[in-house]
């Protein structure tokens, strides 16, 4: 998969208010990461939602999940979402050349 595919995979699973607000929990939490019950109690969403939503964000490569016996461990995976902002801002005012003279 190309660049631009993950990283449009990346913020459509953004693109979901309670995605986001897990995420962002998540990055709070930082390399300790979170057990799903606690992300839950924090969030008041369902296990079943929940469950959806996480799915969603490790299907697009924002977060990592570790089993621990009867535990899964979830952790935002910053590599990911760093590589997905500098694909954002690699370009940055590198200026566009017009592709047609009546443009300007």
């Amino acid at each position: 998969m190309n660049k631009t595919a993950i990283t449009a995979r990346a913020l459509a699973a953004l693109g979901h208010e309670a995605r986001l607000d897990v995420y962002r929990l998540l990055v709070r939490s930082g390399d300790d990461g979170l057990i799903v019950g606690d992300i839950a109690d924090h969030m008041k969403l369902p296990l079943s939602t929940l469950a959806h939503h996480l799915r969603a964000l490790v299907m697009a490569g924002l977060i990592t999940q570790e089993r621990r016996g009867r535990e899964v461990i979830n952790r935002a995976d910053f590599a990911a979402m760093s590589a997905a902002l500098s694909f954002l801002t690699a370009e940055c005012c590198q200026g566009v050349a017009l592709i047609r003279e009546d443009a300007a």
